[in-house]
């Protein structure tokens, strides 16, 4: 299993290490050709609008019709380009997640937080830095994990994303969440390929 972390900028080796640890072979993502070779994708923090600024119109094109096909999973800055609607400035996104997501609502990076929340009904440790905020989550978004009230993993399909960074915790479940649901997927496609022949 090939497991691509976008690498143009944020903390993409934390994702790398974790992968890794969990035996997935990792390829750090810095051309859009590259995104033909892996079976899922990592998009991480670090600031979307400047993500949006290093794809490129090609690019952006390009990962759009990856996280169509291929699982995906954003955190952070990664979670707020998968969203249908940006507030706070208003911003482009993939749309792969019919969620709206409000940039910054937890404050400047000197009120990030440690804090625990639920995931699958389990506490587990949050790390939010500059986090956004999912304020809607639209017709089949399942809810994953929340802190508090907020929703803040959430899920349609292949496309997984979360407002905080689970690669800055010691806690490897949401990682292997999101490899288990990229070998369902590869595990359906190979299937779907068989009944084809």
């Amino acid at each position: 299993m090939k497991i691509g972390v976008l690498a143009l900028q944020g903390d993409f080796d934390a994702h790398r290490r974790r992968l890794e640890e969990l035996g997935a072979e990792v390829v750090l993502v810095k051309k859009p050709e590259q995104l033909n070779e892996i079976d899922g994708l990592v998009i991480p923090g670090g600031e979307s609008g400047t993500f949006l600024k290093l794809l490129g119109e090609d690019g952006f094109a390009k990962l759009k019709d990856f996280v169509r096909a291929k699982p995906t999973f954003g955190t952070c800055a990664g979670c707020i380009l998968l969203a249908t609607e940006v507030e706070n400035p208003k911003q482009a996104g993939l749309g792969a997640l019919d969620i709206t997501v409000r940039r910054n609502a937890y404050g400047r990076q000197i009120d990030s937080s440690i804090r625990e929340g639920r995931f699958l009904n389990d506490p587990i440790e949050m790390v939010f830095i500059r986090a956004p905020k999912i304020e809607r989550t639209g017709l089949g978004v399942e809810v994953i994990a929340t802190e508090g009230q907020d929703p803040v993993l959430v899920r349609k399909g292949n496309t997984l994303a979360a407002t905080f960074h689970p690669e800055l915790s010691d806690d490897r479940r949401i990682h292997q969440y999101f490899l288990e649901l990229v070998a369902e997927r590869k595990a359906e496609t190979v299937a779907g390929d068989c009944q084809d022949n």
